[in-house]
């Protein structure tokens, strides 16, 4: 399946339990040697009575990640279309609860923005609406975290710049403990961002649901845009409502399915 290109193996593991090592998640996520993706998703049963579901997510290197806001839009429309009822899926990062719109996208309730920099986390106390200069000439970006840490940077044209050897870099800087994620954004008007994602774990990827919300959110704190926040990634729109009052977080998007099939257990061994 995929979210805007953002795309995954899900593994069904609420009957047969299925604990990849992460030489094996690496080996799923090999797009020469495996299936390919940006994460390996695994379903579980729900540890909470609340949710139908727990989502497990593994990286192409086979790290964990708390959160995946496309991940979930897609595991939505699978346990949707299983059972009719919109599904409440947890994740590392807590409960987040679904919807299916008339059009047949999906909507998230992706939970609170966590500003304070022991949320983040970071590695100091720090200012997270205005960072360090940790690139220069790119001014100082913001920190967040969606369920999963974040860096968003605000540069002139999304478009044209080479963001992957800045991202590389930021991803292993020594402010963020846990690595992260980071984004670089180009507001246009009002109500709209070009987003780029650097994916921690993962690397360039056509869209990242908490991406998303964490430049949206980035962008509204900095008084850019007014909300909701159209986010125009490579793979194409997420919408992101944040209600501020209440700190909670909406994503809309599509979640596409590719194929289903079996892995062999030469795929599986070791």
């Amino acid at each position: 399946m995929h979210g805007l290109g953002n795309d995954f193996v899900v593994v069904d593991a609420r009957i047969d339990p299925f604990q990849p090592s992460a030489a094996v998640a690496q080996r799923i996520a090999d797009r020469h040697f495996g299936v390919g993706c940006d994460q390996l998703i695994v379903l579980e049963r729900p540890l909470d009575p609340a949710a139908q579901v727990f989502m497990r997510i593994y990286n192409a290197d086979g790290s964990q990640a708390e959160a995946c806001g496309n991940a979930t839009r897609c595991v939505a429309r699978l346990l949707f279309e299983e059972s009719g009822i919109p599904p409440v899926v947890q994740t590392v990062a807590g409960l987040l609860p679904t919807q299916r719109l008339p059009d047949g996208q999906y909507s998230v309730g992706m939970g609170p923005a966590f500003l304070e920099w022991q949320e983040v986390p970071l590695s100091e106390a720090t200012d997270t609406l205005n960072l360090p200069e940790l690139v220069p000439g790119l001014g100082a970006p913001v920190a967040v975290s969606i369920g999963n840490p974040h860096c968003v940077f605000f540069v002139e044209d999304a478009d044209v710049m080479d963001f992957a050897p800045i991202g590389r870099e930021i991803e292993h800087h020594p402010l963020f403990p846990n690595r992260t994620n980071v984004q670089f954004v180009t507001p246009i008007g009002r109500t709209h961002i070009r987003q780029r994602v650097w994916e921690r774990g993962v690397g360039i990827t056509g869209a990242s649901g908490s991406g998303a919300c964490a430049g949206a959110v980035a962008s509204l704190r900095r008084g850019l845009v007014d909300g909701p926040v159209s986010v125009f990634l490579d793979g194409g729109l997420l919408v992101i409502d944040w209600d501020q009052s209440s700190n909670q977080i909406t994503m809309t998007g599509t979640a596409t399915f590719a194929f289903n099939g079996g892995l062999s257990e030469e795929m599986l061994d070791g």
